[in-house]
């Protein structure tokens, strides 16, 4: 018969180990999948956005339900060391589950670009079927590179006195 420390001890790491691999799934997943100038299959991208939209509950569960299991194994276990390590676990988890929560798109990559640069056509290197949206406002015409704007989404410009936004 297993003692009731060890019970708890293997029953916290199993609650912790299951909230690691949630948040971690909600995190990774959806960034691996949703990334710019990557091909997507229609059911990963689906599986994705449904992590997206649950992972805020699923995620505040993973913690709550971490946090209980880390005040029972405190009550159990007088070892400062397995304390200290518990508290560790608990709290990385909730580091996880808070970046989870946060819209990497948004935050960091998917930004306007408010001060473009541009160079004439013969200098720039466009690779081989490389994909541009172009603007022509009063004869003065622009090129924006696809893989440009995927980072950014959104180019403002004035084109001759004439504000302009590019999107893609």
């Amino acid at each position: 018969m297993i003692d009731k420390p060890k019970r708890n001890r293997r029953i916290y790491f199993a609650v912790l180990s299951v909230g690691l691999v949630v948040c971690l799934f909600c995190l990774i997943y959806p960034i691996n999948i949703i990334r710019p100038n990557r091909s997507q299959n229609p059911r990963d991208l689906a599986i994705a956005l449904a992590v997206m939209r649950f992972r805020g509950v699923a995620t505040v569960i993973c913690v709550l339900t971490t946090l209980a299991a880390l005040v029972i194994y405190w009550q159990a276990q007088c070892s400062w060391w397995r304390r200290s390590f518990a508290t560790l676990g608990a709290a990385l988890l909730c580091v996880l589950g808070a970046l989870s929560r946060v819209n990497i798109y948004e935050a960091l990559m998917f930004h306007p670009d408010l001060h473009p640069t541009f160079a004439a056509a013969s200098r720039i290197k466009l690779g081989k079927g490389e994909k541009v949206i172009t603007v022509k406002v009063h004869g003065v015409a622009r090129a924006y590179p696809i893989r440009n704007i995927s980072y950014h989404h959104v180019i403002n410009d004035v084109i001759d006195k004439v504000a302009i936004v590019a999107t893609y």
